[in-house]
């Protein structure tokens, strides 16, 4: 497995090694001695969850308040545009946004630091997204900006099929940035 740095610091993409034969494939999904070599404290995480959407759902802009939430996450099954927005007032990349395709045959993942916002969308007839969080779930510290807010601009490749109520209601990224007091 390798580490790859992106733009936004802290944000990193680790990639594994997939080895396909006939039988299909076998890859190692985490391996603390790289994690631990790239920053990543492989004994913080506290929760592993899984969601399964359909093709078109865009889940997020979601993150974590007070002292935040660090989370690795990958695709197991089928492809997911993934977008990760630095909302770390002070950070040079402030409101700054990336996004990757994460998919079960290149088997990428991202660790996504405490500070950001995370979302993704469904690019196939179904995706299953696996995250590891290193902080247990606190919904009075939960943050979210609206997918489609027009300061942040983020694209969205598919058309827009389903989006939960919650993800629907929620507020503009000047709020959070007021909120935040970036």
């Amino acid at each position: 497995m390798r580490v790859e740095r992106t733009r936004l610091d802290g944000l990193l993409v680790l990639v594994p090694e997939v080895h396909a034969d006939e039988r299909g494939f076998f890859s190692r999904t985490f391996d603390d001695r790289t994690a631990a070599e790239a920053g990543i404290d492989p004994r913080s995480f506290v929760q592993d969850s899984q969601s399964r959407s359909r093709q078109g759902v865009v889940r997020g802009l979601h993150g974590r308040g007070g002292t935040g939430e660090a989370k690795l996450v990958r695709c197991a099954r089928g492809a997911v545009l993934d977008v990760v927005v630095d909302a770390r007032p002070g950070s040079p990349t402030f409101g700054h946004w990336v996004s990757h395709r994460l998919d079960d045959v290149e088997m990428r993942h991202l660790f996504i630091p405490a500070g950001f916002l995370h979302g993704h969308q469904t690019l196939t007839a179904e995706a299953d997204v696996c995250y590891r969080i290193d902080a247990e779930h606190a919904p009075e510290d939960d943050l979210a900006v609206h997918h489609l807010d027009p300061e942040l601009a983020v694209v969205w490749p598919e058309p827009i099929t389903v989006v939960s109520e919650r993800d629907r209601a929620a507020g503009s990224w000047a709020h959070l940035v007021s909120r935040l007091g970036g």
